[in-house]
């Protein structure tokens, strides 16, 4: 979808408003002119192009606040925006050019941090990598892991509820979070920051802005909890003959080693072909002849435990059983990184095939092998042209499943609109036939807001709409996204 507009003249009203909000932050952290808006009004796929009055930076929360209050008081809409690395259009502005892009960037300070408390409270602009990287200087482990840690920022992270990689062990951002720092659509800052472990002092207020991506209020810093870090740990990759042998084999792992199995990141051969045909520098470690890999990690936090003996054991057994077909277990933390780095390319790869219609579905564990076989089958049916591959996270129910479509012939979201409409129906009404939901960890964004409407229990969408009119009665936060269309 272009949400381009044309044009690039200042209307009155809008400079009146970028003086006012130049005077609150300084005119060097608000950016005005189209051409210099580009990195912002763009989504990281490339889908979505909005314009905007202005993209600001503030510093602090009470900028934060300023902003919002300035917005309200004009009318004007409010889009936050992270590291833009998001999978749905969440943090794009429309194309009225009417919205602000309030950018968190320089809420980039790690407030507090505590080994004893097993905590960190961080701003929203925080890189996640950074976060991961503070942990581990107290010896301590923030697990949330993925492909885009390396610029995503932590307030966009919860925003969309982010899952990942250790979700499996973790679990999901919200399971993460032990207090919010937001500011609300007047203004207003919301501080429970406090980072206790137990509190039912009534409401827990938090959980409204966790997955709300900026519809609620804007999240301004976080309190976040940390784990003991791994001292050792063993991984292994594998070709499977069928989908249905990784959740055999997770049962089996979580008998022996429980809580040790931090990680089943499952791959199709078909998205592991893409990643060798498209990234540059991923070594895939055996031929490409079987139709599922998976990845298994386990993790301890005693020293010298031996995790690749049950490993090796587990997997010896799946062998003689023909439950496993080939299996490569790392030797070295470079072998180890590299093994991962085939899981961590999926998102760049699959970009770079072609037009992508990705899906982000979690279905109970029981379904997820039928789940698989059949989207499979019916998107084949529907659209013989694309190329279907999936990955996902074995042990949480999610598989992405994707149909790579030609970008010659599908250049743009406008040309493939009819036919991911379509893949679209099959992957949706599998995913509500098996008792599942459409987003796992990506969020809804603009992408699936129609999808949201159509699987979802109409109770359920007006409660949403009732919470967002309590908290944002102006409708100025992140209008358009989430909240499906009304009729």
């Amino acid at each position: 979808m272009s949400l381009t507009a044309t044009g690039s003249a200042t209307p009155a009203g809008e400079a009146g408003l970028v003086d006012e909000l130049a005077a609150l932050l300084g005119r060097q952290y608000v950016t005005a002119a189209d051409e210099d808006q580009e990195p912002y009004v763009v989504d990281w796929r490339g889908r979505y192009h909005g314009r905007a009055a202005a993209v600001v930076k503030p510093a602090s929360t009470a900028e934060v606040a300023d902003v919002v209050r300035l917005c309200a008081r004009h009318g004007v809409a409010v889009v936050p925006q992270g590291g833009n690395t998001g999978m749905c259009g969440a943090a794009t502005p429309d194309a009225s050019g009417r919205s602000v892009v309030l950018r968190l960037d320089r809420l980039n300070r790690i407030r507090a941090l505590s080994a004893l408390a097993n905590s960190v409270t961080v701003e929203a602009g925080c890189i996640l990598q950074t976060i991961q990287e503070a942990a581990e200087g107290v010896d301590r482990l923030f697990p949330l892991s993925l492909g885009a840690e390396g610029s995503c920022q932590i307030g966009g992270n919860i925003a969309t509820n982010a899952g990942g990689t250790a979700v499996l062990r973790y679990g999901n951002t919200r399971e993460l979070v032990l207090g919010l720092e937001v500011v609300l659509p007047d203004g207003t800052v919301l501080n429970r920051l406090q980072g206790l472990r137990k509190n039912s002092s009534g409401y827990d207020l938090k959980q409204l802005f966790i997955g709300a991506e900026g519809t609620l209020g804007i999240i301004t810093a976080a309190s976040l909890k940390l784990f003991p870090r791994p001292r050792v740990s063993a991984l292994a990759m594998v070709a499977l003959p069928e989908i249905e042998a990784a959740l055999t084999l997770m049962g089996r792992l979580r008998g022996t080693v429980g809580d040790r199995l931090a990680s089943l990141e499952a791959m199709s051969r078909g998205q592991i072909a893409v990643i060798a045909e498209h990234v540059p520098d991923v070594a895939i470690p055996f031929p490409l002849d079987a139709p599922w890999y998976l990845l298994i990690e386990l993790t301890d936090t005693l020293a010298g435990t031996d995790l690749r003996t049950p490993l090796e054991e587990a997997l010896g057994a799946a062998l003689e059983e023909g439950l496993v077909v080939d299996a490569v277990l790392a030797e070295s933390s470079a072998q180890a990184a590299a093994l991962w780095k085939i899981r961590h390319s999926v998102s760049e790869g699959s970009k770079r095939a072609g037009y992508v219609v990705s899906h982000d579905s979690v279905v109970p564990l029981e379904n997820q092998a039928l789940f698989a076989r059949n989207v499979e089958r019916r998107i084949a049916e529907v659209a013989p042209e694309a190329r279907i591959v999936m990955h996902g996270h074995i042990g949480d129910g999610n598989i992405h499943v994707l149909a790579i479509l030609d970008a010659r012939q599908f250049p743009d979201t406008t040309a493939a609109a009819p036919m991911v409409a379509r893949i679209n129906a099959v992957v949706d009404d599998e995913t509500a036939a098996l008792g599942g939901v459409i987003s796992a960890e990506h969020g809804i964004g603009l992408s699936n807001r129609g999808r949201l409407g159509r699987v979802t229990d109409p109770g359920e969408i007006a409660l949403m709409r009732g919470v967002k009119a309590l908290l944002d009665p102006g409708g100025i936060m992140n209008p358009g996204k989430v909240l499906p269309p009304e009729a």
